[in-house]
């Protein structure tokens, strides 16, 4: 049994809560790095190395056991091909489109995690599955028709959230007994590998101004070790089906953190759809931890 679950579902919550802000705050982030000097590739260039940089610590001074054979296989592909799918999309769609749409419209995955298990996985679509899905498409239409992104901006954010969908799946059939900590390390690592091959070609910029570099620092240790960590320290407490509710604050913090300190701001109907989507969010959630 889970000593941890159960035992304290307070300081669970808050740790997820935690999670949640510290990747809400990552949009913000990107954009004081891109206005320090930096792109796509050099900012996930170095977010990756970083954070891979600190989780293999983790691990070392943890003890913990390296994948080996099919889950590292797996978990290498799903960092090279995957994570930088989602990252790039999500990076790149923060150049056209606010940073509280782009933070909405990814969470469209849970939804396409319900459709794609669904259509290859088997899974039962119930007749609350099939009404949620249905209310979750009406917010997401509500929320593209009110401006704030060009076509390419939301395209790239669709595309973050169809990535990390597929991310989702794959890991959870394959990589289901694996450590996670062990495979998210392994991912950021081949993630890493795989953007810095890239910057060989692409031309990659780093920020000329030292609060661009904190921008990225924050960016690998405050969105993503450090949420990364909070994140499995609260599942293991609250178990996965509190958790995936609670993570939905994480486009919230965007958007509002994108007010106070970008100063953009959604219409209210965006923001309605926004909520909407949200709330199908955790409902889906919901329904597929309890059958």
């Amino acid at each position: 049994m889970d000593m941890h679950r159960g035992a304290s579902p307070f300081s669970g919550v808050a740790l997820i809560v935690v999670s949640a802000c510290a990747f809400g705050a990552m949009a913000i982030f990107a954009r004081a790095a891109y206005a320090g000097g930096a792109n796509v590739t050099g900012i996930l260039a170095a977010r990756f190395a970083i954070a891979g940089v600190l989780l293999a610590a983790v691990m070392v001074a943890t003890g913990r056991r390296w994948p080996r054979g099919r889950p590292l296989a797996v978990a290498v592909g799903m960092g090279a091909v995957g994570y930088v799918g989602q990252a790039v999309c999500f990076f790149a769609a923060l150049n056209h489109a606010s940073a509280g749409l782009v933070a909405l419209l990814l969470y469209a995955y849970p939804t396409l995690v319900v459709l794609l298990s669904a259509a290859f996985l088997g899974e039962r679509l119930t007749a609350m599955k099939i009404a949620i899905l249905a209310a979750s498409f009406a917010g997401l239409a509500i929320m593209l028709g009110g401006g704030q992104g060009t076509a390419t901006g939301i395209a790239l954010a669709l595309g973050a959230a169809a990535f990390y969908s597929i991310y989702i799946l794959v890991g959870a059939r394959e990589l289901a007994h694996t450590d996670a900590l062990a495979s998210t390390t392994i991912v950021c690592l081949s993630a890493a590998v795989v953007l810095s091959l890239s910057a060989l070609v692409t031309e990659p910029r780093f920020p000329g101004a030292w609060w661009g570099w904190a921008a990225i620092g924050a960016i690998a240790i405050v969105s993503t070790v450090a949420a990364i960590l909070a994140f499995f320290a609260g599942l293991k407490r609250v178990g996965p089906a509190v958790a995936s509710m609670v993570s939905t604050l994480e486009p919230v913090i965007t958007v509002a953190l994108a007010w106070l300190v970008l100063g953009e701001s959604l219409t209210p109907l965006q923001l309605g759809g926004g909520i909407l989507v949200l709330a199908c969010a955790a409902l889906l959630a919901r329904a597929r931890n309890s059958g």
